[in-house]
């Protein structure tokens, strides 16, 4: 998997660094990228030659804007982002697979307002999460759900910046099943 940010000429390439770092630190390739400016567009290109890929994310984040970028051929409906919302449109409404001019195939998808897998046991949840796994044996209870429990060694990684507390927010919704929703 590449994650891939969309619409850096919008803020300062340096705020981005930590989420980067986090990501990197997983072992997740990320790619800065901006549609309107074709800021990093001939490396992605590099990446979807000859393979088939999917493009998911968030509403309004310029998933049809990127694939326009890479094959402007296609001629993917793009809209604003809403000003009174602030989230996106969903212009794209069915996954649909477009064959790239340079070779391979790109399937875009409609955007993700909310996320929340569905039949998730709630002890598994951490195994998910690849950053949390060094911590989660050296808790002193072997039962720890890394919540609420004194001596936890993923509580502990979180406070003291080992483990991204973004991503360990994630895991607490995800271990008690709300929905992450759209920010």
């Amino acid at each position: 998997a590449i994650i891939c940010i969309n619409k850096i000429d919008l803020v300062d390439p340096a705020d981005l660094q930590p989420l980067i770092g986090s990501y990197g630190r997983q072992g997740y390739r990320t790619l800065l990228l901006s549609a309107r400016t074709g800021y990093g567009i001939e490396h992605l290109i590099d990446l979807l030659r000859h393979r088939t890929s999917v493009v998911a994310g968030q509403s309004g984040v310029g998933k049809s804007s990127l694939i326009n970028a890479v094959d402007p051929d296609l001629h993917l409906a793009v809209r604003e982002v809403s000003r009174e919302t602030e989230k996106g449109r969903h212009t794209t409404t069915v996954a649909r697979l477009y064959p790239l001019k340079f070779g391979g195939y790109i399937c875009d998808t409609p955007g993700i307002r909310q996320f929340q897998p569905w039949d998730l046991i709630p002890e598994e949840v951490v195994n998910y999460f690849r950053d949390l796994r060094p911590w989660i044996n050296r808790c002193r209870f072997p039962n720890c759900t890394h919540i609420h429990e004194a001596d936890c060694a993923v509580k502990d990684a979180v406070a003291d910046g080992r483990i991204d507390e973004r991503r360990y927010e994630a895991y607490c919704h995800l271990f008690r099943g709300d929905p992450i929703a759209e920010k």
